[in-house]
């Protein structure tokens, strides 16, 4: 690393602390992780429901104010505090799936993202709620999302602030997620191969997969980690940051590259820092995915397409989210006010003539991802 480089960015040299460092091992048998909802609370989210429904309000134009929830709303308020200055995770139990439709469950999930943050595009076009399903895609091809296929996901960050996870429906087999800890595996990388440390703050190049708009490179230049405003945020997707070798214009991963990515891999899926979560049915898990690491094993599925694996998905941008530094995103769009933060811009633009930008400003056409499609977990 050269030495304008190193004086440009700011490094951790100490073992990071706080409550977003944990290990699984530890949170196993405990449940202040777990926010399990009361039947008054749960009468609430049915309420709003009925609300929403009873007025006709189309589901991407539901607005907290839309979706009232009169003692649930200030729980939320705190699990979004817990998701940026905890320990980053949260799985919400007992949201009763079962006794709705998939548009019903659609509309509650929804309607509780927005009380705790503001929703982003989670693909090129423009989905905004999406549908984790097992398409028959493959890896092998450069294009596809872990997501739409059965296969194991290893651990990786996501592409916004939070992830959002509600489970409908469960694999047949498999499919166990986990979590780990980001500070915890900076700290292992820190205690057994100093040397690495700041190759982790270098510029790494990760594939965009094709979700990128025309005039885009396909691939982007960010670091793997940043120390940032008194935070650690990491940024890290294997499959991603190999497949962007592809381009010629990437430069080559080095052998100490391999070497930081394996050290992450083996830190992150070790006994004592994993956390299996159990994903079940009217489970709702979020992420801080600049805090915590998240993986899934391979499953199977069942043959009736009804009790197929379902799992719906939000990518959100925390209203009072961390600062992160110039170019944490790459490419991709940070409105600097905290809203609308990462995602991936959607190719399908409307320029808006007269809106005090030069040139217009751009808006997309936003949708949900139909149930025959899936977006990334």
């Amino acid at each position: 690393m050269s030495t304008a480089h190193s004086n440009a960015i700011e490094v951790l040299r100490r073992p990071c602390s706080g409550p977003a460092v944990w290990s699984g091992a530890d949170l196993a048998d405990r449940e202040e992780w777990v926010l399990r909802l009361s039947p008054e609370q749960i009468e609430e989210l049915e309420s709003a429901l009925c609300a929403v429904r009873g007025r006709g309000v189309p589901l991407l134009k539901v607005r907290s104010a839309d979706f009232p929830l009169p003692t649930l709303a200030d729980v939320l308020e705190r699990v979004a505090d817990e998701l940026e200055n905890g320990r980053g995770f949260v799985l919400v139990k007992g949201i009763p799936v079962e006794r709705y439709g998939r548009a019903a469950a659609s509309t509650l999930f929804w309607g509780l993202g927005q009380h705790l943050g503001v929703p982003v595009s989670q693909s090129a076009a423009g989905h905004m709620l999406g549908h984790a399903r097992d398409t028959g895609r493959t890896l092998a091809d450069p294009t596809t999302r872990g997501h739409q296929t059965r296969a194991a996901v290893p651990f990786h960050t996501g592409g916004s602030d939070v992830l959002g996870l509600l489970c409908l429906t469960p694999p047949r087999a498999g499919g166990r997620t986990f979590l780990a800890s980001a500070a915890t595996v900076y700290n292992a990388v820190l205690a057994h191969r100093p040397d690495l440390v700041e190759r982790l703050y270098r510029p790494h190049h990760l594939d965009r997969r094709g979700e990128h708009t025309p005039g885009e490179r396909p691939h982007h230049a960010v670091p793997l980690v940043a120390w940032h405003g008194g935070k650690l945020s990491m940024r890290y997707h294997r499959p991603y940051l190999e497949s962007a070798q592809r381009f010629p214009d990437v430069p080559r991963l080095e052998s100490a590259d391999v070497e930081l990515f394996d050290l992450i891999d083996r830190a992150a899926g070790s006994p004592r820092h994993r956390l299996d979560v159990g994903f079940e049915p009217g489970d709702l898990l979020l992420v801080n995915n600049y805090a915590v690491l998240n993986s899934r094993t391979e499953y199977e599925d069942f043959a009736e397409p009804e009790r197929k694996r379902h799992v719906l998905r939000l990518w959100l941008t925390l209203r009072k989210g961390r600062d992160l530094p110039p170019r944490f995103w790459g490419d991709l769009p940070d409105s600097g006010d905290g809203s609308g933060r990462g995602g991936v811009t959607p190719r399908d633009l409307v320029a808006i003539p007269g809106s005090g930008d030069i040139g217009g400003s751009c808006r997309p056409h936003l949708h949900i991802a139909g149930p025959d499609r899936t977006d990334d977990e």
